[in-house]
């Protein structure tokens, strides 16, 4: 059987490991039009502030696909599907043929169209190499001030690492909250008055217009869609990320937002599955797919896809929304339905501690908790999130899901066997 990954991300690393359960022996090759091996993305933010090197950034060990009898070809880009064929035509080379195809491409930066993209000193945050290339900009230009538009996780953590480099930050939100996306109100305003004691500047309800370039043709400003200026010598865009699926338009794969799946991962066309940014797969709560840019489905995806790929008829659960992240020193984590319109049959609980900086928050609906949101103090999370995942009814346990002294002894009974395990441990 001969596999192949288009794409070397965590869905296709994870992927590599799913179909070397099920098959031992078959060939797998891997594509990536990057550069390096692996790496993880959450922490490009860290090399931006020094906080890690470059050798740090891995996600599997260096004998990974070794182990795994893995060819990996880097600086390789599919440009087209032929799935009558089953093959891949890349970007040099003879085409690749395969027998189960998996399409993990991720995400590609949605681009600002405004004038003065042109300009040196206008960036994405998405890969390494893109780090990386800002990183050199930053030294070799000695930059003091930058404006970063968008305030969803990436442009924020793109902030904190030039905050970290004592860059001056100007952040840039259309929205009237950062992290509108992920956080409800807030959590949001908390995180906002961190960044601005970090020194950053705000401003909400607002975007960049223009970008003005000196003589020389490097950024030298922004112009804001209400006229102000804003000096800065570097400018990223993270606005957001659009599945990077252009290359399979016309071929036997349907299309949406993202590649549309079934619940085994497969694609309208035979042998071809998807998996990670660029697939459009099943909700966790139901309703229409949608597209889940978060590593955690990334990885999920990629096994179930890789068990399947390698004959399994493993059922994806469905992408559960899930985001860990630190931002300015302030641990937060997120899961599930965290903002839900009101109404609806949603009942909320809520803990603040304004003065240690802690907000606690659950969403419940059907005696069930669907979201959960913690900000300053994650402790556990874990267990909040198996509750959501197993569906487990709340019950009397709904007078003590935030209390401090809310842990194994209050979860029901059938459930605790999930948590504690040992001979003569009676749960």
């Amino acid at each position: 059987m001969r596999y192949v990954i288009i794409g070397n991300g965590p869905a296709g690393t994870a992927a590599v490991e799913g179909i070397r359960e099920g098959d031992p022996r078959g060939s797998i090759t891997v594509i990536s039009d990057e550069g390096v091996a692996n790496y993880s993305k959450p922490l490009l933010s860290y090399l931006l502030a020094r906080k890690v090197k470059k050798n740090q950034l891995a996600h599997r060990p260096e004998n990974f696909y070794a182990r795994n009898g893995v060819e990996l070809r880097l600086k390789k880009k599919a440009v087209k599907l032929e799935a009558e064929k089953r093959r891949v035509a890349l970007s040099d080379g003879p085409p690749l043929s395969y027998d189960r195809l998996l399409i993990a491409t991720g995400g590609a930066p949605l681009p600002l169209k405004i004038p003065g993209m042109k300009a040196q000193g206008v960036f994405t945050f998405t890969r390494l190499e893109e780090a990386e290339e800002l990183i050199r900009y930053l030294k070799d230009h000695a930059v003091r001030e930058a404006v970063v538009v968008g305030g969803g996780l990436i442009g924020l953590k793109a902030t904190e690492g030039l905050l970290g480099r004592d860059v001056s930050v100007t952040l840039v939100e259309l929205a009237d909250r950062v992290l509108s996306a992920t956080f409800d109100r807030r959590a949001s305003e908390i995180i906002e008055g961190a960044l601005k004691k970090e020194g950053c500047r705000v401003f909400l309800k607002n975007t960049v217009a223009k970008i003005v370039g000196d003589r020389s043709g490097r950024v030298k400003e922004v112009v804001l869609q209400n006229q102000r200026k804003v000096p800065c010598q570097v400018v990223i865009q993270a606005v957001g990320v659009l599945p990077n699926v252009g290359w399979l338009k016309g071929t036997e794969v349907r299309l949406d937002r993202g590649i549309l799946v079934n619940e085994y991962l497969e694609t309208t066309a035979e042998g071809v599955f998807a998996a990670g940014d660029c697939c459009q797969a099943p909700g966790f709560f139901g309703g229409p797919p949608g597209v889940f840019p978060i590593w955690p489905s990334a990885v999920r995806q990629g096994k179930v896809a890789g068990l399947n790929m390698a004959g399994g008829r493993k059922k994806y659960e469905g992408a559960l929304v899930m985001n860990s992240v630190e931002l300015c020193g302030i641990p937060t984590i997120s899961v599930g339905l965290t903002d839900p319109r009101e109404g609806n049959g949603f009942e909320i609980v809520e803990s603040v501690n304004e003065k240690k900086g802690v907000y606690k928050k659950l969403v419940l609906r059907d005696d069930r908790i669907v979201g959960a949101l913690f900000v300053g103090d994650i402790s556990r999370a874990g267990v909040y999130t198996g509750l959501i995942k197993e569906a487990v009814r709340t019950g009397d346990l709904k007078g003590h899901l935030l209390k401090e002294s809310f842990g194994l002894i209050h979860l029901p009974k059938d459930y605790r066997k999930h948590y504690v395990i040992g001979e003569g441990i009676e749960v």
